[in-house]
């Protein structure tokens, strides 16, 4: 499944500023059981705004995490958490998926 969050930077902070955090904090939320990888991506035009993807085994296991959080994880989101926006865009699983293993036989 996908986690997936939109975080808009407050003037005055960078992106830049958060990706340092956001990478400390994802780091140790790998470790968990299920974790699967994430990626923080950047609006194109609008350096401002970023979309953050977590990708998980199943939502159970990421709802575990989240309700185990560490203090050093809490803290770390806390302290960027005055200079950001962030809203739940929401959890998703995967429905369909062509990757560039795919070849049409046409060309």
């Amino acid at each position: 499944m996908k986690y997936i969050f939109e975080v808009r930077i407050k003037e005055g902070f960078t992106a830049e500023e958060y990706a340092d955090a956001w990478v400390r904090a994802s780091q140790l939320i790998q470790r968990a059981p299920g974790a699967m990888g994430t990626e923080l991506l950047q609006k194109i035009g609008d350096e401002n705004t970023l979309i953050a993807i977590a990708t998980w085994h199943s939502k159970i296991e990421r709802d575990a995490m989240q309700s185990r959080h560490t203090t050093e994880i809490d803290r770390i989101i806390q302290s960027v958490a005055p200079f950001v926006g962030i809203r739940l865009l929401g959890e998703y699983e995967e429905f369909r998926k062509v990757d560039s293993s795919f070849t049409d036989s046409k060309r």
